[in-house]
């Protein structure tokens, strides 16, 4: 049997108990290039096989041949900054930053493939469980744990008796339900508590009060506060300072007199979505709710009014992920903006709907009025988002929950001067391949900028669309 060198010298292993030793997947890798700094104290190790993989995706102009050039151009880093032997394992510290206080142990010399009958030896993923159980048997006394994010892998891992796990760090939460709603129900005898200690005034027609008391340290700068009766407090926390907040009245979006392009709030939550629609010290908005909630019709009406009425923004910005739900259709012809169409019905309905309202203006009134509003909207693809800068302009960014992390942080980066984001999405309905609830790039900003004062989160959970369409989201 070929000789492996010790994961750690007897001098190291002397000194502390020893730690976790990561196998990391090709996929993991090329999921999250910095995955080799991510395991804190713990030792990673990658087969040879794995960067055979590497090797082979490297060509191209996807996501995946992208992040293995990373990855590639990562691990020379890490190897350039040993002068000696990389046997005895690459310290991760100075290549990381501080970030990762492991080593790194790459496989240096031929193991067996010492794999049950009936297994082929010739399959990469196989080969890179051989490596495994040759470590698992190698170093008794530490857990050996094959990391990747293929289920078949970690199941097929189980199944021989090896540790395997999913890579978590790129996960927000491990449960969607734990997800900032970005409201809070307060309390039945909420002024009866804090009565005596509330400070109130007048601002802009808009009450302001000062309260205070335990539950005001969990409080966050633009999440909304309210009591579920009938004509109660509905407010939004404009500063909190540990035990004392300062919480705002809202406009009040459900009355027809302070109608947005004609589209009154139905709900509760669609109130407090149009306040921080309609908030132009709010630069970053994200909706979350289910097909009918009205996430599209609320953002595409706040636009326009700001757009058209109040000229706050040059004009209207919308993209979305092209992620087809069945087989693709192929190639489509025409400019960008004709070939994002079909990718649009979502934009077309919704606009049908604000252009309509006017009965008095007659066929050519709105005709002319669907003129106008198409004539500030543009559609643009992700493909070209790369370098942008949009300055003064109302960035939709629709279907968000098929959004990576970091291709949302690639699109909120394009914000120039007094533009204002929206995200919109429903993370149940998630169709790229690989994302999760917990992983998409939705739920990444939710949880990133929420307390941030110039972002605000509302989770709409009322269908508005039909009683038809309301009971398939809850009984399909």
């Amino acid at each position: 049997m070929p000789h492996t060198p010790p994961i750690r010298s007897e001098t190291e292993q002397a000194d502390e108990r020893p730690g976790k030793l990561f196998v990391l997947d090709t996929n993991v890798l090329m999921h999250d290039p910095t995955s080799v700094y991510r395991f804190e104290e713990h030792d990673v190790f990658l087969p040879i096989m794995t960067l055979e993989e590497l090797d082979n995706h490297k060509k191209g102009l996807s996501e995946i041949a992208r992040n293995a050039r990373q990855v590639t151009r990562t691990l020379d880093e890490i190897v350039s900054s040993v002068p000696g032997p990389i046997d005895p394992g690459i310290p991760l510290h100075g290549p990381s930053h501080g970030l990762a206080s492991g080593r790194l142990f790459l496989q240096t010399e031929a193991i067996p493939g010492d794999l049950p009958a009936g297994l082929p030896t010739a399959r990469a993923d196989n080969q890179i469980l051989a490596v495994i159980i040759h470590l698992q048997r190698r170093h008794p006394e530490r857990p050996v744990i094959l990391v990747s994010k293929d289920i078949n892998m970690r199941i097929k891992a189980r199944a021989l008796g090896l540790l395997a796990q999913d890579y978590y760090n790129d996960k927000v939460l491990e449960d969607s339900d734990l997800l900032y709603t970005g409201m809070r129900e307060l309390p039945s005898d909420f002024w009866d508590r804090c009565g005596q200690d509330v400070e109130a005034r007048k601002k802009d027609g808009r009450t302001l009060y000062r309260i205070s008391g335990p539950f005001c340290a969990d409080l966050l700068v633009n999440q909304f506060v309210f009591q579920q009766e009938e004509g109660a407090l509905q407010a939004i926390v404009r500063q909190t300072t540990g035990r004392t907040a300062e919480i705002e009245t809202l406009v009040d979006y459900t009355h027809p007199k302070n109608g947005v392009w004609g589209i009154t709030a139905r709900n509760r939550e669609q109130n407090f979505a149009l306040n921080l629609l309609m908030n132009p010290d709010v630069d970053f908005v994200t909706l979350l709710g289910q097909a009918g909630t009205g996430k599209t019709l609320l953002t595409l009406a706040s636009g326009l009014t700001q757009v058209l009425d109040s000229k706050r923004y040059g004009e209207i910005i919308v993209t979305r992920v092209t992620v087809p739900v069945g087989e693709d259709i192929g190639f489509l012809p025409g400019t960008e903006e004709e070939k994002m169409s079909p990718w649009m019905g979502a934009l077309e309905d919704n606009l049908e709907v604000l252009t309509r309202g006017d009965d008095d203006a007659g066929d050519w009134g709105r005709a002319a009025t669907r003129d106008l509003v198409r004539n500030r909207i543009r559609i643009k693809s992700l493909n070209f988002m790369r370098g942008r800068t949009f300055l003064n302009k109302f960035l939709i960014i629709d279907e968000a929950q098929n959004l990576t992390p970091k291709q949302m942080r690639t699109l909120i980066t394009r914000a120039g001067p007094g533009t204002k984001v929206v995200c919109l999405g429903n993370i149940a309905q998630i169709d790229t391949p690989y994302l999760t609830e917990g992983s998409s790039g939705l739920t990444y900003v939710v949880d990133r900028f929420k307390g941030w004062p110039h972002a605000g989160h509302v989770t709409l959970q009322r269908g508005e669309r039909s009683r038809l369409a309301e009971h398939a989201a809850a009984v399909l």
